[in-house]
């Protein structure tokens, strides 16, 4: 996504300012906010034509022009989606807003079509034990199990090369010569892959610590057993945009307690809840991290990715959320491996 800051107008700007934008830009478009970068409309080149048709001139202000009726896409939609939705309705450039229409970048289909490549590398961790898939996994590791005619980890690697990330690093620990065997130096995928072998249980961040030298750009880090279709890109924007020093994905996660709940205070009964359906943000395990933070990450020890947020958030280190609206699954038990491979074709559009 292309940065949006030079393209902003609220509804008091004048057609003059928006004609400046218009054509001082490459992107041919006008966005106007309210506050918080909350997007209400967009004026091009046409609209501001049509509005002279009709006796406006260029000092009128823009509130009568803003076209309210715009198309636009969502965090985490699809490389696909988007060209398709620029396409249909025969648009060059889409502005991707979050659940509150709040404005967070904007795609151009001429970039789309145009794969990128980036030089953010991508950290695997894919040394788990997997016991509780046992006993599927105990000739073949996890990430190697097969969900829709290919491995987990493949669909991994495949979704981030979709989006031009082609560095990765695997960290290895169990039945890791099965891993090494099957993807090689990742050639065979269009990637590159280096291994790093834990000798020990080190933690979705312990491991980072052996890979230092290795970090020298924003890099991602995931866990190996996720399926998910989220668009990468858009959380490499969200850090940036945001200058965030650690980006942790999260998933919203409800559940309904079936009674009703008392109220009480003083022995007193002030309400009664029936049945109410709470809800959390969760851990996704998906991480966006700046190389800053590697001198956090203590030496040959075990330490958590959750460990690592905390000691930012004492630190008050800039640490963000990006939530995860789309599809997601933590392949961890014998029934989430067998509903991932009932919903893959619908969701990744391959048998």
């Amino acid at each position: 996504m292309k940065s949006f800051s030079q393209i902003l107008l609220n509804k008091n700007s004048t057609i003059k300012e928006a004609l400046k934008i218009i054509d001082d830009g490459d992107m041919k478009i006008a966005l106007i906010v309210e506050d918080n970068n909350k997007l209400i409309g967009t004026i091009s080149d046409g609209d501001i034509r049509r509005a002279f048709l009709k006796g406006l001139i260029i000092e009128d202000s823009i509130k009568d022009i803003i076209h309210k009726d715009f198309i636009y896409a969502k965090v985490g939609d699809s490389r696909e989606k988007i060209i398709e939705l620029a396409k249909f309705n025969q648009v060059y450039q889409i502005p991707i807003l979050d659940e509150n229409l709040i404005l967070v970048g904007i795609e151009e289909l001429n970039d789309l079509i145009a794969t990128n490549k980036y030089k953010n590398k991508v950290v695997l961790m894919v040394g788990g034990l997997g016991t509780r898939l046992r006993p599927l996994t105990d000739e073949v590791p996890k990430p190697l199990l097969k969900v829709g005619n290919k491995p987990i980890l493949e669909t991994i690697i495949s979704n981030f090369s979709i989006y031009g990330f082609k560095e990765f690093i695997l960290s290895v620990n169990y039945k890791s010569e099965m891993i090494e065997d099957y993807f090689g130096n990742g050639s065979q995928l269009g990637v590159n892959i280096e291994y790093i072998h834990e000798d020990q249980r080190m933690g979705t961040a312990g491991a980072l610590s052996l890979i230092r030298d290795k970090l020298t750009e924003d890099f991602f880090v995931m866990n190996g057993d996720l399926l998910t279709n989220i668009n990468y890109e858009h959380l490499l924007k969200y850090h940036k945009e945001y200058n965030s020093t650690a980006t942790m994905c999260v998933r919203e996660y409800d559940f309904q307690i079936p009674y009703g709940v008392v109220n009480i205070k003083n022995q007193h009964i002030t309400s009664i809840d029936e049945k109410p359906l709470h809800k959390f943000f969760v851990n996704a395990g998906i991480y966006m991290l700046k190389p800053s933070v590697l001198v956090d990450i203590p030496d040959n020890i075990f330490f958590d990715m959750p460990t690592l947020f905390e000691k930012l958030i004492q630190k008050n280190k800039n640490v963000l959320s990006f939530p995860i609206r789309e599809y997601w699954l933590d392949i961890g038990e014998i029934e989430e491996y067998r509903k991932a491979n009932i919903e893959y074709i619908n969701i990744f559009g391959e048998k």
